[in-house]
């Protein structure tokens, strides 16, 4: 295929970032398919922003939404009005933009069955209002009635309409559910995500919890077993715990040893009991983990290589979803994550944002990061 992509960024007055996203765009003929991001400062005036972007670009098919940031592959920028914009040319069929939906099982047959059957798609590009009614189910069930495996994140929660969804200029920000593009099985892509963790122990199985409370592992207090794993040095200073140690759920039945990462909530020293950021059940399993700066660069840069030896020649573009705990939350500075990727890749059309939470397959995760590459 013969796709073509270009993408930019700026910053500065909200009423003129599309004007300034437009000028540093290379000329992309025949572009048809943009993706927006936008921080919150600048998400009153996105309205604004698409339709001088469809007007300038010629492109009337857009998704993305307000990120806690945005990035593009030589920038990160939070609290300050910015906009991170990509065009692409795909084929005339190639992609299928869907509007926001709670309901996908329902809304995706009825409104693209005809097309999901002729193209095939094998990706979705998708972004979530944090708002909408049991988030997990529905990302399950979007997958499900796409056939498709997901990728993308959790828009801001602040904005009123969070989330972009125009096909054919038909729409404007919009919120309350889960929307995004469809692409067709002849766009190429490929994708993987980072979680920057650590194992600090063994798996352990859950004898007794209470939604998210793990009361007994492996026969023993599960305070007992955590401070055991943590070793004598962090357990003399449990306030030190926090964003460095969390909770690993592995996905039950993944062929390529999935997991879930969970924050540790708090710890009950009376009772012996963990308090965890996800319901857990007897029987299920667990193991403990550490991040930091130096562990989560060292999995960034296997996810990018591994990539890189998935897909023939350099990246045509990129789609890079960040947890906003990640980048300079993480590494102290910005800019890491996008400079790993540029090492590795090069220079390629990038733009991304920062997410309340990520999307992967079918899953939220979270502390993650989730890089698509057109290929």
């Amino acid at each position: 295929m013969n796709e073509r992509f270009a993408a930019a960024s700026a910053t500065g007055d909200p009423g003129t970032l599309a004007r300034a996203c437009v000028a540093r765009l290379t000329p992309n003929r025949g572009a048809n398919f943009g993706v927006v991001y936008v921080t919150e400062p600048a998400a009153a005036m996105l309205p604004a922003m698409l339709r001088e972007l469809a007007a300038e670009t010629g492109v009337r098919s857009w998704v993305g939404g307000v990120g806690l940031g945005v990035c593009s592959l030589d920038s990160e920028v939070f609290e300050e009005p910015a906009a991170a914009v990509m065009t692409a040319a795909l084929p005339e069929d190639g992609f299928r933009v869907f509007g926001a939906t709670h309901n996908p099982g329902a809304d995706l047959p009825r409104q693209h069955a005809a097309w999901v059957e002729k193209a095939g798609p094998l990706l979705t590009l998708v972004h979530a209002d944090p708002r909408c009614p049991d988030l997990a189910k529905t990302a399950v069930d979007l997958a499900a009635a796409s056939g498709t495996f997901l990728v993308g994140g959790l828009v801001s929660h602040r904005c009123e309409a969070p989330l972009v969804a125009l096909s054919h200029g038909e729409s404007g920000p919009v919120g309350n559910g889960l929307a995004g593009a469809m692409l067709a099985a002849e766009v190429g892509v490929a994708t993987s995500l980072t979680q920057g963790c650590m194992p600090i122990g063994p798996v352990h199985r859950v004898d007794e919890a209470r939604d998210n409370i793990v009361m007994v592992v492996d026969g023993r207090p599960a305070l007992s077993v955590f401070l055991e794993d943590i070793g004598p040095d962090m357990a003399r200073n449990l306030r030190r715990l926090g964003g460095v140690i969390f909770v690993v759920l592995p996905v039950a039945g993944s062929d390529t040893g999935d997991y879930l990462v969970r924050n540790l909530m708090a710890i009950d020293p009376g009772r012996g009991w963990v308090v965890i950021g996800a319901e857990i059940a007897a029987g299920d399993h667990i193991l403990f983990c550490r991040r930091d700066p130096d562990s989560a660069a060292k999995d960034m840069q296997r996810m990018v290589r591994q990539l890189a030896g998935r897909i023939d020649g350099p990246p045509k573009a990129g789609i890079y979803v960040s947890c906003v705990a990640r980048g300079a939350n993480l590494f102290g500075t910005s800019g890491v994550e996008t400079a790993l990727i540029r090492e590795t890749l090069g220079d390629f059309p990038l733009i991304g944002f920062f997410a309340n939470g990520e999307i992967s397959r079918d899953r939220l995760y979270g502390h993650t990061g989730v890089l698509t590459l057109f290929t």
